[in-house]
């Protein structure tokens, strides 16, 4: 398979250059361009056609934001916008989700998670931080309700059980243990099982 494309925005050269650093080490990413504010992330990006853009958000000049804006006009999907930041309040959050980005992610994140963001971020799953599901949820505790049985299905499937392991451990069909998995996603804000796992470990709902 093709690398994924990645440009690297952010305003600050150390980071810039670690992430460049970083991201170029893996084999199936390849960094196609870089920018230090918002207006030369949609130059870059324009002329690179990336799979991917990591953006920082408050940048000198033209912001992130206000670049994820642009890049979303017309209704364009492409490239998948994952905010890599500091900050973490609901205003930036839900000001970036608004604008258009697809991930938010924080910039104490760990080396292979931004990673994985990326692989997932391209396959067209969503990527957020704990603080952004808080922010998104209403609940700054980082806290998700989960039901009785919800939280039984994930813990199985946590635990690696397949949805037939799980419909033969609590005695209900597998059809049902699809549709507590579904509930399960909309409420994680993730599109699989494995983001599922991932993002209940970093919730502590596991």
């Amino acid at each position: 398979m093709s690398p994924v494309r990645v440009v690297v925005v952010d305003d600050h050269p150390v980071v810039r250059d670690g992430l460049v650093a970083m991201l170029g080490s893996e084999e199936d990413i390849e960094v196609v361009g870089t920018a230090g504010d918002g207006t030369e992330a949609i130059t870059v990006s324009d002329a690179a056609g990336p799979d991917v853009v990591l953006m920082d958000l408050r940048m000198p000049g033209t912001s992130g934001i206000e670049a994820i804006r642009t890049l979303r006009l017309h209704g364009r999907t492409t490239p998948r916008i994952l905010v890599l930041t500091t900050y973490d309040t609901d205003r930036d959050i839900h000001g970036a989700l608004e604008a258009g980005a697809d991930g938010y992610l924080l910039k104490d994140t760990p080396r292979q998670e931004v990673v994985r963001a990326v692989h997932d971020l391209a396959a067209g799953r969503a990527v957020l931080a704990p603080a952004a599901l808080a922010a998104l949820t209403g609940s700054r505790t980082g806290r998700i309700v989960l039901s009785a049985r919800e939280a039984e299905v994930l813990r199985l499937v946590a635990d690696g059980c397949t949805n037939r392991a799980v419909a033969s451990r609590l005695g209900i069909g597998e059809a049902t243990v699809k549709t507590h998995l579904m509930h399960i996603y909309d409420k994680l804000g993730v599109g699989d099982r494995a983001s599922a796992v991932r993002t209940a470990w970093e919730l502590a709902l596991v």
